[in-house]
């Protein structure tokens, strides 16, 4: 298998530091959709004659695209973006949006796609949907373990890409919308603020805290996997990825240079060991509380944790080294012929003539001297390894005559190199759509619930009015009876992260609700999706908002899968929502919004591990107090998945809800609509579904509760 070193560049100069220390590719952002907006990033001139420079020198060059984006950058910007780019060689795309990958799929057919780290791949299933659907690598959460990489690599030919070292997310990657509803600044815009770097305390009754103003409960150590490079490459990763394109060319150097080293002692066979000098010049170079190994070998703890956000560099100046080319030559001078030079880069050779070889009657010139003058290769991409030269009798030839074949050479050369790479130019493609629409538009909309806990789906199962729940597997247990699958329609909600097989009890449960009546599932992220179409529901699949809609290529991929419906993105204002295709899509209504996903546990973390499914409390500089709700057994129905698997949810401070804008909300077009909950009392979930019942199905007024509107109004970044 070839291993690849990838290393980051958010400059011209990292990308030259990058390729100087040994990176074999190199990964990128353009003027627009990558997720570092605030990297000092490339202009277009910039990119291409960063993916010139890299296949001269056999390296690939990576694009990120990975970034949600909006219709009209979709149909109005992306194809122009991308095309210069495609046509001097891209090497891949790194793609979070579905809409943009089906959209890069039509338009740029011999383009490589990387599912990013942003996708929130966790499995076998989520990897193969993506093999089928023409995706070329996968860069995994990477909260996986070495033991569920290996499974990947089992299940699929997909190419496997893991960061090896720089920062870690506290929340899943694509999965957390704290910079977004803080601030209006997007992590799925590449404008994350890192507001979990910020100190938090942490309390189980809302008396008692711990933590200070300085205590960072959210802020992770980096990670370092010196130690365990052999470990990772042989589950199966390979392509092995720095992060840190934020940060300086010389710490892009430094790392690149390190991991290079090493990355060779394993592939040369010899023994591995790790030289503790390097550890310390790793961390001299860049360090956030110490390092950590991250989770390909540990699930979670404090031991991961830097509890604190202070970043340290010591005052090293890694060489930044720019690299040249070999090539060899063979120069030929005869007297009254031209001027021949033969150059070889590799396989390729190319013969540039010109001028006219005089015959030297008195002084002819000496090869030293001629030699002198075609060595002279100056701040071109090649450097001699040898020159031949071959002088038939007594000659002069011109410096200046020299210098135009020398010239015209080595640029005959340079565009060979590069024609192996460049493509075709492209014509845009319009997608063909299909105009699906499952329900009657008209009247009032359908009200759906999802109820996470017991109690209040008790409560609220006695109300008229609700078209369907949402209910977890042990809600659904209780209470599902083909009776009430007559009367209402009835969804089994997956985990909000898969990690491992469905549990068999689940999915026997499921088939025999299905059977009986129930509609379907509401899905959070691709790998449960994936599974459940590998067993035959993907046309009972409702898309939760965690499986991004941006735009209409999005909603139109997920049509085509057949799915029930998708839930509106809760990042779009009501702006772009207008101009975005509704017809399929749910909108959310009134909850708690998820604010990260996480496999770290503030309650293990802060307090020790219970084992049991409960509920603390952060509270941030401003005395706001955010729910984190502990998944200790996400699939509830079975207990050998409770040390393993678990996740917290932290949600908002308060909830989100849009009872003063039915008249906007109606204008959207919408096919149902949805109340959210969560951590509520049965008592207050029965008053605020009374409340947006009143407002939406009778016209009555709201009732005055607090709620944020979240980007209804205005929007992200």
């Amino acid at each position: 298998m070839i291993t690849e070193l990838l290393s980051p560049a958010g400059s011209y100069e990292s990308f030259e530091a990058a390729i100087g220390a040994g990176a074999d590719a190199v990964y990128v952002g353009g003027p627009a959709f990558g997720a570092r907006a605030y990297a000092q990033n490339f202009s277009q001139e910039e990119l291409i004659a960063a993916i010139e420079t890299a296949h001269i020198h056999n390296r690939k060059l990576y694009l990120t695209v990975n970034t949600l984006l909006k219709n009209r950058e979709l149909e109005g910007q992306l194809f122009e973006y991308l095309a210069p780019y495609y046509e001097a060689g891209l090497d891949a795309v790194i793609v979070q949006d579905l809409g943009v990958f089906s959209f890069i799929r039509r338009n740029f057919p011999g383009l490589d796609i990387h599912a990013s780290t942003q996708m929130t791949i966790t499995g076998p299933e989520g990897m193969k949907f993506l093999e089928e659907k023409g995706a070329t690598r996968v860069v995994p959460a990477r909260e996986l373990s070495l033991e569920e990489l290996s499974a990947m690599h089992k299940a699929s030919p997909l190419e496997i890409e893991t960061f090896i070292h720089g920062a870690l997310c506290y929340s899943y990657s694509g999965q957390c919308l704290m910079s977004s509803i803080f601030g209006g600044r997007s992590g799925n815009r590449g404008r994350c603020a890192q507001p979990c770097r910020l100190p938090y305390k942490g309390t189980l009754d809302h008396r008692k805290y711990k933590g200070d103003k300085e205590f960072c409960a959210l802020s992770l150590k980096d990670i370092c996997t010196l130690d365990i490079l052999p470990d990772i490459l042989e589950a199966g990763v390979m392509s092995l990825k720095i992060e840190g394109r934020m940060k300086q060319p010389g710490y892009t150097a430094g790392v690149t240079s390190v991991y290079r080293k090493y990355l060779d002692l394993y592939l040369s066979g010899k023994e591995y060991h790790v030289q503790e000098k390097d550890r310390k010049y790793l961390l001299d170079l860049f360090s956030r509380g110490g390092s950590c190994t991250g989770y390909y070998d540990m699930y979670r703890g404090p031991e991961m944790m830097a509890f604190a956000n202070e970043k340290k560099s010591g005052n090293i100046q890694p060489e930044i080294r720019k690299i040249k080319e070999k090539i060899h030559g063979n120069l030929i001078l005869s007297p009254e012929s031209p001027v021949i030079l033969e150059v070889a880069c590799e396989d390729k050779t190319v013969t540039a003539m010109g001028g006219e070889v005089q015959f030297a009657k008195n002084q002819p010139m000496e090869e030293q001297r001629i030699r002198q003058q075609m060595e002279k290769l100056g701040n071109t991409e090649f450097q001699w390894e040898s020159l031949n030269i071959e002088i038939n009798g007594k000659v002069f030839v011109p410096v200046k005559v020299l210098n135009e074949v020398r010239r015209e050479a080595l640029e005959q050369l340079r565009e060979t190199l590069l024609s192996q790479n460049r493509r075709e130019m492209v014509k845009k493609q319009h997608a063909e759509r299909t105009d699906i629409c499952r329900r009657q538009i008209g009247g009032s909309l359908p009200f759906y619930v999802s109820c996470e806990q017991e109690d209040v789906a008790e409560a609220l199962l006695k109300e008229k009015g609700i078209t369907g729940f949402y209910f977890p597997f042990d809600t659904m247990k209780k209470y599902f009876s083909p009776k009430l699958a007559a009367e209402r329609e009835l969804y089994l909600s997956t985990p909000h992260i898969q990690r491992g097989e469905i549990p068999e009890k689940w999915m026997q449960e499921a088939k025999k609700w299905i059977e009986q009546g129930m509609e379907g599932f509401l899905v959070r992220n691709l790998e449960s999706y994936a599974a459940l179409k590998k067993c035959g529901y993907g046309d009972k699949c409702v898309l939760d908002s965690s499986l991004y809609t941006w735009n209409d290529e999005a909603t139109e991929f997920w049509k085509k899968e057949g799915v029930l419906r998708n839930t509106v993105p809760l990042e779009l204002n009501e702006g772009e929502l207008r101009h975005r295709n509704n017809t399929s899509s749910e909108l959310l209504l009134y909850g708690y919004i998820p604010l990260m996903l996480s496999a770290q546990c503030v309650r293990k973390n802060l307090f020790g591990c219970t084992g049991k499914c409960e509920t603390v409390y952060l509270k941030d500089r401003y005395n706001s107090e955010f729910p984190v709700k502990c998944c200790c057994t996400p699939w509830e129905c079975s207990s050998l998945e409770k040390a393993k698997y678990c996740y917290n949810i932290i949600y908002n401070s308060i909830p989100y809800g849009l009872p003063g804008e039915r008249e906007r909300v109606e204008k959207l077009n919408l096919q149902s609509l949805r109340l959210a909950f969560t951590v509520e009392k049965p008592e207050e979930a029965r008053e605020i579904f009374k409340e947006f019942q009143s407002v939406y199905q009778k016209n009555g007024k709201p009732s005055g509760r607090r709620y944020t509107k979240g980007h209804f109004k205005r929007g992200a970044e």
